[in-house]
């Protein structure tokens, strides 16, 4: 998913906003132990005070994957909430 010209710089502000929306301390900690690269880089990555490199995008996209999924269980669980609630308001 990465380019070339990726490597060597911070990840955008857009990615580093959504993905820290959407990942939580305990899903860095899985992936460090799933990747092999530490929790300290990956957090670093993910707030733009380190650089993406080849060694450590095996987590950031694994980190864009965990995000994704759990941004969509968010969206349904708000849908839910929202026809919940829903039920309370006068019709």
């Amino acid at each position: 998913m990465f380019k070339k010209e990726d490597y060597g710089k911070p990840i955008s502000e857009q990615l580093s906003t959504t993905l820290r929306r959407n990942s939580t301390k305990n899903d860095l900690a899985n992936i460090a132990a799933i990747t092999n690269v530490s929790f300290s880089t990956i957090r670093d990555v993910l707030y733009r005070t380190n650089s993406l490199t080849p060694s450590n995008s095996k987590a950031i996209l694994e980190l864009i994957r965990i995000s994704f999924d759990n941004s969509l269980a968010r969206q349904l669980q708000a849908e839910g909430d929202k026809q919940y609630l829903n039920t309370f308001l006068p019709q």
